[in-house]
Parts: structure tokens; C-alpha cells; sequence
């Protein structure tokens, strides 16, 4: 929110005519333009789809690589004519411009007018950006500033405005404290999934193992939490030697001080500036020239200034041999290094979202759900969170929502806005009735406060379905019912006062009597079709959840939930439980039946590609609403993850196939010798049937899996499963 403000604010101090936004160019790639291309010549989508996936994932990938790299992608250029002309004209556009738009984030000042530095463009949107991308604006020497347009900012306002109207009318963010107990107590448990950076399963796994006490851990950590430091060893060093398992080692006495914050570990680029200038005497300009080197990986530029650098050192006593071994250390992993301002400031936001989730969760967690309203894999993400939390989420309420997710008694409230079909009219209308008198005291007398123009019966339906009236009348079956007779209802009453006439028997009619006249008696629904109702008009579950009752077994028999298939690898194998959302059909070239299904658990949604054969065997079972188990491999692209499926049953007939193995999924960074002897503690003291099979996951995503000895075999036991937990984290274990 307000973003605009901003920038509107800078033209205004600069000059309209000094400031502008960036243009950027999204440019073909070597799958997309292998899409691109099939679409213009009008080949099969499947046939295309088929050829571009052949394309490895590497963010320097072309197709020459490609074809050097897949086999099969090199024999159908050679066999096939069509594939030959597709890539003969897809490599002839790789890397061309595609389509300009605006940086997301880039604004450039001027000090004068900026068309006497560079033409401009208008957008579609009538907006004037330049013609120039960044680096071209850098090269020419002007500033170039980002603002960068977080949502954890707007989340943050609200939740603060929240918490002014209902606990503390003088709470700051900006004056919280940076020591809080509670806070870390969070962070070390990694119960951090809405926490702004924080919330991916590897973050939290890293957060488990470092248990940060210190508001300069969690700066290193956002800097720390990249492939490069990952794969490096950087983040081990820096986990070890925070808890003395590793001893803290420098070459030289002068780097104690920079380096001391980070154990020994060189972690942001400022630290090494620091170093250049206190040991080489580099002037910070100097120094900079060597990050910007270090950071584009400019062999030539790194070799020149080696060589100063050790000419400095030895200007300064040091020892020419030691200094080579300190550049070198710097040439390893300076190009690591992050920006250490930039890494404080989103600790910052990592912080206060942690301080607010630990004193405030309900405000926390109302004004997170508002935010991501229109995306309703988050928000079923997230009230699964609530659910963790023990804070109980409600069904749209008309006396008590808001436009948005409010807190109300201790609950968190659905926002009138959230439900579909519900526009803002109709919203805007309900809390103006409700404002303008008395809390509405049953659904007739509703009906006769409302304008009906702007509250229809679409609206009222849906209202119905998903629970909005539950405070007034339990029974949605009922209400849905009498809809017509209270529509009609309403309009006579109207139209009677209108006219200036008055119904007799009706003034002499109670509201009870009123009630028992246009409400019939029935049998409310059944769970099940209460619940899809609920999903029908909210995109999600919310009074419960089909799956809610399966939640031990899901527990030991799912190896992934949906919220985790993004730190899978390809063709990597895993199993999910959850419930058929969407089931789309479709016919093959051999005209046999397909499906692409969204499957939903506790999490979120997952995507399922089910090809004829198992299909053919599992099209019932998918058709029904009983949770299923799904066995199958990743398949990743450059836009999303799905899951081929191999095998699909009842999740009830899984449970009694899949229990003969139990798997320990553990992260190497920062795995310590006292986690493997407690594991092995409980593993000696639940012994039983099952065997024990250990996955290792390194940081550059390998696996390793070792198969106990049959003297480890364990107990199946949800205590056992729970302790494990308790050490490896939630979803650690899982059942085969």
C-alpha cells in the first residue's frame, strides 16, 4: 500500500520532468521461446510441451546447451523435420527482447531534465518510463534509486492499528524492544511460517539448528540463506562456531574485530571493504572496486587487485604469505558476501513480524489473512497456522465482520469481503444498516433493514452457505430454505410503508411467531455438505476440514505437504494425502482419458498430472470426496511444480499397506553429533517391527539415504513419531 506516495513524493521534491521509472525487457529463453515459437507454427501443445521440457533448468541454459546436454532432444532435431525448423528458428530469436515493462522497483533521478540524458516511453498504462534499462542508467552516471514495495510493510500497519484499537492505544513498532525473550523463543522453535523471510521449510530447519539470540543472527541468516553460502560450508562454519563446537580461527589479529560478529565467517561484502582498507590501507573507493569484482566474478579485476592488495599488506607489516591466504579466503567467498545494510533492514522486518506473531497473534495473523485474501492457497496456508496456534478462526459473522479478517473475543473473524459473490456494495451496505442501529437480531428482521437492491438473493445465499448467520439462527439448511418467503417478505413490508399502510396482523405478529411462520423445521446438513458449501463460497474449509480427523495418519504416511513441494528436486519421489478440489479431464492423442487434478491438505493445494492408465484404474476414487493417498514424482518447470502420479488409493487402505518403514528426513547444515545421540536414545528405547531408513539432504540438494541395522528396528508409535519431531522438527517423519 501507498508505494505510489513514494514515488509521487520524489517527482514532487526532484521535478516531474527529473524522474522517472525503469523499463525492463523480459527476453526469450531457451524454453519459452522453444513455446513461443511451436505456438506461431501451430504445433500441438502436448508435442511442444514435450520438446521444452527436455530443456534442462539452469538460469544460463540455451539451446546449443541443450542439445549437447539431452540426448533425446539432439535425436528429434535430427529425426523429426518439425523439431529441426522449430529450434532452427527458436535459436535465431533466444535472447531477443520479448516484451518491455517496468521494473518492478526502479526509479531514476535527474538533475535536470531527463530527456537530456535519455529518451523516454510511454507504457500502455500511460505511464512514462525510460527507454534505457538499469545498468545502461548506471553506466550514464545517473541515480538510480530502488523502492521496493513490500507487503510485510502494509501487514504490519494494519496489525499496529489493530493492536492501538483493541490492547495498547500507544503501541509503536519502533518502540519495541530488541531483546524480547518471547521473540527469540520463536525464532529458535522456527515457528516462523508467516514471518516475513523466515518462513520456508529450509530457513526453518536452519533456524532450529542456530537458535538465534541476537538481532545479528538473524541479519546473518537473511544474508547467509543463499545457494553459494549453502553449498559452500559458509552456514555450517557460522551454525558450529556459534554453539563452540568450532573453534574461531583468524589468519591475522587485525581481523578479530571485523569479523568478530560472525564468528570468524566472512559474511557480508562491508567486512570485506573492511578488511581491504585496515589491511591493504585501500581507500574505501578502492575497497568498493573490489566487491564490485568479487560480486561479478571478474577474474582480470580480482588479479590486479591481488596484486595491490598484498603490496598494501605488506606496506603494513604483514606477512606477504599470509596476506595471499587472506585474499584467498576473500576470492572463496567474498563472492558470497551480501550487503550487510540491506540484510539488517529486511531483519528488521523479520523481527518485528517474529514480535508481533509472539505478543500479538491474533492481530498478527487477521491482518496477514487480509493481505492475501485473493490468494487462497496462502490462506488456507496460513489458517492451518491458526489451527497450530489454537486460534480459532470464524465463519463470517454478520453482527461481527469487518470488510476484512477482524479479532473479535479472542477469535479471528472472516471479513464480509472474503466470501465470493459478495461484492462491495453489499458489504458496504450490511455494515451501514448494522451501524445505523442495533445489532441485527434474527434473519428476518435482517431482511427488513437491508436494501434488497444491494443485497440480492445471490448474496444472501452465499451468505447463508457459508455460515454468516450461524449467530442468529444455527441451522444454514433452514435458512436457505426460507429464502424466498423472507425475500418476498421483505419487499411486501416495503412496499407497505411506502404506500403509508399497515399490515394488522402483522404488527400484532412477534418476531419468534415471524420467525416460525417464513423459517421451515428441517435437518441441517450433513458435515461433509456443510463443509463444501463453506468451499463453494469462501475457496476454502473453515469451521473444519474433511481431512482434520486423518491427521495421524497423514502424519506418518505423507513424505511432503503442499506448502513444501517447492523444495522438492526433479523426478524426486514423494507421497501426499488430501482431498480431490478440481478434477479437469482430458483426452490423449490416442483419444484415452487424462486428468489434471488439484489436490488439497491441511497446507494448501497441489498440482497432479494422472495419465490414462492410472486413471482408467483410480477415475471413481477421484470423482468421490474421500481423501486419498498419492504416490508419484516431481515434475518441475520454469513456471510451477506438479506431481506425476504413479499410484492413487483410499487414504484408509494406504495406512494399512504402507507401515513396514519409518524415514527420518534430516538437513546436514548445521546436523550436530548430540541430534544423532538423541535420535539414537529413542530409537534404542521405542524398539519394534518397523525398519529405519535416514535421508540426508546436503545443501546443494543431494541425498543421501542409510538403511539402520535390524537391531534399530523401532515402533511405529505416535510417541516415537512425536519425540522425533521434537527433535528433527514437524514433518521430519513419515511412514512407508
Amino acid at each position: 500500500d501507498r508505494r505510489d506516495e513514494v514515488i509521487k513524493y520524489v517527482s514532487e521534491k526532484y521535478g516531474n520532468k527529473n524522474v522517472a521509472q525503469i523499463i525492463t525487457f523480459g527476453t526469450m529463453k531457451a524454453r519459452g521461446v522453444i513455446r513461443d515459437v511451436g505456438r506461431v507454427l501451430e504445433m500441438p501443445y502436448g508435442d511442444v510441451d514435450q520438446i521444452a521440457k527436455l530443456v534442462p533448468e539452469a538460469l544460463d541454459m540455451t539451446i546449443e546447451k541443450a542439445l549437447k546436454a539431452e540426448k533425446r532432444l539432439a535425436e528429434m532435431e535430427k529425426k523429426d523435420p518439425r523439431v529441426k525448423k522449430l529450434l532452427e528458428i527458436a535459436r535465431i530469436l533466444e535472447g531477443l527482447s520479448r516484451h518491455a515493462s517496468t521494473h518492478a522497483a526502479g526509479v531514476v533521478i535527474a538533475p535536470s531534465d531527463l530527456t537530456d540524458y535519455l529518451p523516454l516511453y510511454k507504457t500502455s498504462k500511460g505511464d512514462i518510463v525510460t527507454q534505457y534499462t538499469m545498468t545502461d542508467i548506471e553506466t550514464l552516471g545517473l541515480l538510480k534509486m530502488d523502492f521496493l514495495g513490500l507487503r510485510t510493510l502494509t501487514v504490519i500497519d494494519w496489525t499496529e492499528k489493530k493492536i492501538r484499537v483493541l490492547k495498547d492505544k500507544e503501541f509503536s513498532i519502533r518502540n519495541i524492544p530488541m531483546d524480547d525473550a518471547e521473540t527469540y523463543k520463536l525464532l529458535s522453535a522456527a515457528r516462523t511460517l508467516g514471518i516475513f523471510q523466515l518462513e520456508s521449510s529450509g530457513m526453518r530447519d536452519i533456524l532450529r539448528k542456530l537458535k538465534p539470540q541476537v538481532f545479528s543472527d538473524i541479519i546473518a541468516l537473511v544474508a547467509l540463506y543463499r545457494p553459494g553460502p549453502l553449498e559452500s560450508g559458509m552456514v555450517d562454519s557460522f551454525i558450529k562456531r556459534k554453539h563452540g563446537l568450532e573453534k574461531v580461527e583468524n589468519i591475522l589479529p587485525q581481523m578479530d574485530d571485523i569479523l568478530q560478529e560472525t564468528y570468524g565467517v566472512m559474511v557480508y561484502q562491508e567486512q570485506v571493504m573492511k578488511l581491504a582498507n585496515v589491511l591493504s590501507g585501500f581507500t574505501m573507493g578502492q575497497a568498493d572496486t573490489l566487491r564490485k569484482a568479487m560480486g561479478k566474478k571478474n577474474a582480470e579485476a580480482m588479479a590486479a587487485t591481488r596484486e595491490s592488495f598484498v603490496k598494501g599488506a605488506a606496506a603494513n607489516k604483514i606477512d606477504p604469505k599470509k596476506a595471499e591466504t587472506v585474499f584467498d579466503l576473500i576470492e572463496k567467498f567474498g563472492g558470497y558476501g551480501f550487503n550487510k545494510s540491506h540484510s539488517a533492514a529486511y531483519a528488521m522486518l523479520s523481527y518485528q513480524t517474529a514480535y508481533l506473531k509472539a505478543h500479538y497473534p491474533h492481530e498478527y495473523m487477521a491482518s496477514l489473512l487480509t493481505s492475501e485474501m485473493d490468494n487462497t492457497d496462502k490462506v488456507v496456508h496460513y489458517l492451518g497456522e491458526c489451527r497450530e496456534m489454537d486460534i480459532k478462526v470464524m465463519p463470517p459473522d454478520i453482527n461481527r465482520s469487518g470488510t476484512d479478517f477482524t479479532v473479535s473475543d479472542d477469535s479471528i473473524v472472516f471479513g464480509l469481503a472474503a466470501v465470493k459473490g459478495v461484492g462491495a456494495s453489499a458489504v458496504g451496505e450490511i455494515i451501514r444498516a448494522r451501524d445505523a442501529g442495533e445489532p441485527f437480531t434474527s434473519f428476518v428482521e435482517f431482511s427488513g433493514r437491508i436494501d434488497m437492491r444491494q443485497v440480492n438473493r445471490r448474496v444472501l445465499d452465499a451468505l447463508i452457505k457459508c455460515g454468516t448467520f450461524d449467530s442468529l439462527h444455527l441451522h444454514r439448511a433452514a435458512l436457505l430454505a426460507s429464502l424466498d418467503n423472507v425475500i418476498k417478505e421483505a419487499a411486501n413490508s416495503r412496499e407497505e410503508t411506502q404506500k403509508g399502510q399497515a399490515n394488522m396482523f402483522s404488527m400484532m405478529e412477534t418476531a419468534e411467531q415471524k420467525a416460525a411462520r417464513l423459517i421451515p423445521k428441517m435437518e441441517e446438513w450433513p458435515e461433509r455438505e456443510r463443509l463444501e458449501y463453506e468451499k463453494e463460497t469462501l475457496g476454502f474449509y473453515i469451521s473444519g476440514h474433511p481431512l482434520e480427523r486423518f491427521h495421524r495418519e497423514i502424519k506418518r504416511l505423507a513424505t511432503h505437504r503442499a506448502d513444501s513441494l517447492n523444495d522438492t528436486r526433479h523426478k524426486q519421489e514423494v507421497q501426499l494425502c488430501g482431498v480431490v478440489s478440481v478434477l479437469r479431464t482430458q483426452l490423449t492423442k490416442k483419444k484415452e482419458t487424462m486428468a489434471y487434478v488439484s489436490l488439497e491438505d491441511l497446507s494448501g493445494t497441489s498440482k497432479l498430472i494422472v495419465w490414462p492408465d492410472t486413471f482408467s484404474e483410480t477415475a471413481a476414487l477421484l470423482q468421490s470426496s474421500e481423501p486419498i493417498f498419492v504416490k508419484g514424482k516431481i515434475d518441475r518447470d520454469e513456471n510451477e511444480v506438479k506431481v506425476i502420479v504413479d499410484e492413487i488409493m483410499p487414504l484408509q487402505q494406504a495406512k494399512e499397506k504402507h507401515t513396514s518403514t519409518i524415514h527420518l528426513n534430516m538437513s546436514m547444515v548445521g546436523l550436530e553429533d548430540p541430534v544423532l545421540a538423541n535420535l539414537k536414545e529413542l530409537v534404542l528405547k521405542y524398539k519394534g517391527q518397523s525398519s529405519l531408513v535416514l535421508h540426508f539432504t546436503f545443501p546443494d540438494k543431494r541425498k543421501m539415504q542409510v538403511s539402520a541395522a535390524p537391531k534399530y528396528r523401532v515402533a511405529a508409535s505416535e510417541l516415537f513419531l512425536s519425540e522425533v519431531e521434537g527433535i528433527l522438527g514437524p514433518n521430519s517423519v513419515y511412514c512407508s
